[in-house]
């Protein structure tokens, strides 16, 4: 199933948050659809969710669009981005507890169990090699989870304290879909998943595109290997995380891990930062507005901090090359960016150039890109699927998401 949605229509995120509004028919089998599924769901909905949940699921299965005192558009969104942070403290969670800080002071909950994530040994070889691209990255780590986790608990119950149908978030918190087999190695809880972090696909070319002061996606503007700081990642399958412990006692191979998971943490986190303003350009709640436009800006602060990080990947050191036979054979090669000279590939070039914004003819400015608002949701979860993040993950599972990302691209302003 995941082979599929990758080869076939799934673009890069260099160019994914582009595309056309869902048609109203589309979007009506789609809402027909969850609302099926979740019915499916009925007879075994006590062991799913919690009573609370299976509660409002039933209350509100009527309606699966209803969007409470803020309307059904800004649901949807609000949904979505919900859907986002869920994946997002997933993922987080397992490079936390790999290569994190353990410490017990994160200042929010796992939304999946309602309570403090519980520190654990770490990983040491992993953290080591992991402070190659920064003394402060276990800092870094630890951080990042935790506001990954503010979001996700922060965007439901805002949802639930508006009346809106939190059913489908419900149950991608609850454990239906964390069958995943993340890490086995040392540090690691070994708890299923939500997201698969060892067979990525990683697309750099938000390296070049951030670089360039001549080419804006949202203007059709490509990119390609020329401007990826590590082309070989966009090849094959690459592990972020340690696998076993294995990996993490092979030298040469547990340091390409640590630092395929720097330029990872960039990728994801810039797609919070086209994500939020891309969508906010659909609300039409001025509290929603604030909501989208405050969480936002945060996503942005995380990706500049890792690009920054991963620009001191094999920093000093002549190419690194590391084959990884359990994902066949992929071959991945580090090289070292801060002696680079090239704008496009320089390391410590980490504000983004001015480039053309909305018309060639206006001056170019600095801006996020891209923030095009059709097919925002879509095309963002197309580049997370890309990406390898839910490789073994079930079709209901898929078919979820892209629901909740066709409501989201289907609300809207009158100027759609």
């Amino acid at each position: 199933m995941k082979k599929s949605i990758a080869q076939n229509g799934v673009t890069s995120q260099s160019q994914s948050l582009s595309g056309s509004k869902p048609a109203s028919d589309q979007t009506s089998r789609s809402v027909v659809g969850r609302r099926s599924f979740l019915k499916g769901l009925g007879a075994t909905g006590a062991v799913l969710l919690p009573a609370s949940a299976l509660l409002a699921t039933k209350a509100k299965a009527r309606n699966d669009d209803f969007g409470g005192e803020i309307g059904k558009g800004d649901a949807s969104i609000l949904r979505f981005l919900a859907a986002a942070e869920i994946l997002e403290s997933d993922l987080w969670e397992q490079y936390w507890e790999l290569g994190g800080v353990q410490a017990a002071d994160f200042a929010s909950t796992n939304p999946a169990t309602g309570t403090a994530p519980t520190p654990g040994t770490g990983n040491p070889n992993y953290t080591t090699a992991l402070k190659l691209l920064d003394g402060d990255m276990p800092q870094y780590i630890l951080d990042n989870t935790d506001d990954e986790f503010s979001h996700a608990n922060f965007l439901l119950a805002y949802l639930k304290s508006k009346g809106a149908n939190t059913s489908d978030i419900d149950l991608l918190v609850g454990p239906h879909f964390r069958t995943l087999q993340g890490s086995m190695a040392t540090g690691s809880t070994k708890k299923g998943r939500l997201t698969n972090l060892t067979k990525l696909t990683v697309d750099t070319s938000f390296w070049g595109r951030y670089r360039s002061d001549n080419r804006n996606p949202d203007l059709g503007d490509s990119f390609s290997d020329a401007d990826r700081a590590v082309p070989s990642l966009n090849v094959g399958q690459h592990t972020a995380i340690p696998r076993t412990d294995a990996d993490a006692n092979n030298a040469n191979l547990i340091n390409a891990i640590a630092f395929t998971a720097g330029f990872h943490f960039a990728f994801i986190e810039i797609g919070g930062t086209s994500l939020y303003p891309s969508l906010a350009q659909r609300v039409k709640h001025p509290e929603v507005l604030r909501v989208v436009l405050s969480i936002g800006p945060t996503e942005a602060m995380h990706f500049q901090t890792w690009q920054d990080k991963a620009g001191n990947a094999n920093a000093g050191n002549p190419p690194l090359t590391v084959v990884d036979p359990i994902n066949n054979n992929s071959t991945v090669t580090f090289v070292d960016l801060t002696a680079s000279t090239d704008e496009l590939l320089q390391a410590n070039l980490i504000m983004p150039e001015p480039c053309p914004f909305l018309d060639r003819n206006f001056p170019i400015c600095s801006i996020v890109r891209p923030t095009e608002t059709k097919g925002a949701a879509m095309g963002a979860l197309n580049a997370l699927t890309a990406d390898g993040l839910f490789i073994d993950q079930t079709s209901e599972f898929m078919q979820l998401l892209k629901d909740l990302a066709t409501d989201a691209d289907a609300a809207g302003r009158e100027f759609d």
